[in-house]
């Protein structure tokens, strides 16, 4: 009791010799008690809930081919395993996503960087990195295309052909993979739609080069992917911050990605 008073800075107990009666600040704090307690007792089993992955929530942020393909297969799987955990998705490219991670608008990033690209291992250095895989660029040509129906083909080889180009960050690696091979494309449609850009390559517009997880989630009609020799590959990561990884739903979340990367 004296920590108590101690603590309020105030008496609570009027202690005499044969008895002790309550202050006013002692009453107030009685009156209060009940509250306090029962509000004790709900936070302490609203916190095991989330421990315990019964209750919880993940705010999830992704590139718009990973929303398609591998977010689906995650989350499926983590709402049968743990019905209580919900997720929000929302999209984003990067680095607008990681941003969003950083100032604490998501709890997982989804995301991605180009091999070899500027920034390197340095670019995600704050952060929790779980690797989920390898995405490999393919060229996409119109059917008519006189090499729709090569084994493989070397980006130079499209030098003199119009480009249809997708998101700002796959659109700089496209012009600096162009201007390795001696060129620079000539970009006559740009959107970061995965699939106008294939329309666009069907309907004979030009040529593009994609990662193979967007064309998974599109079907080329018109137009034909052809692998791009030398490899170009990006890479597929989620990111989080280190003390949300500890987090049990987070973690939870993490694991199904990786596991929907695998598949």
């Amino acid at each position: 009791m004296k920590a108590l008073e101690a603590s309020v800075g105030t008496p609570l107990l009027v202690r005499g010799q044969r008895d002790m009666r309550l202050t006013q600040a002692g009453e107030a704090l009685v009156r209060h008690a009940a509250g306090i307690l029962a509000g004790l007792t709900a936070a302490e089993e609203e916190v095991a809930a989330i421990a315990g992955l019964r209750a919880g929530r993940v705010r999830l942020v992704s590139f718009p081919s990973g929303s398609s393909t591998l977010v689906p297969a995650a989350l499926a799987a983590l709402r049968a395993a743990h019905p209580g955990t919900r997720v929000s998705l929302t999209e984003a490219e990067p680095p607008a996503s990681v941003e969003l991670l950083r100032e604490g608008d998501c709890d997982v990033a989804l995301t991605f960087r180009y091999e070899g690209a500027a920034g390197g291992v340095e670019e995600w250095d704050d952060l929790v990195v779980r690797p989920l895989l390898g995405d490999r660029l393919v060229a996409l040509v119109p059917d008519r295309h006189p090499l729709a129906r090569a084994e493989s083909v070397a980006i130079g080889e499209l030098a003199d052909d119009p480009w249809i180009a997708g998101c700002p960050r796959c659109r700089g690696q496209l012009v600096e993979v162009c201007r390795a091979a001696g060129f620079t494309p000539r970009i006559d449609f740009a959107t970061d739609d995965y699939p106008a850009v294939v329309g666009l390559v069907g309907a004979g517009l030009g040529v593009a080069v994609l990662p193979q997880l967007a064309i998974e989630s599109v079907r080329p009609r018109g137009a034909r992917t052809v692998r791009l020799e030398p490899a170009v590959r990006r890479e597929i990561v989620a990111l989080t911050l280190p003390d949300l990884a500890q987090v049990p739903a987070v973690t939870a979340t993490l694991d199904e990605l990786v596991r929907a990367a695998g598949r």
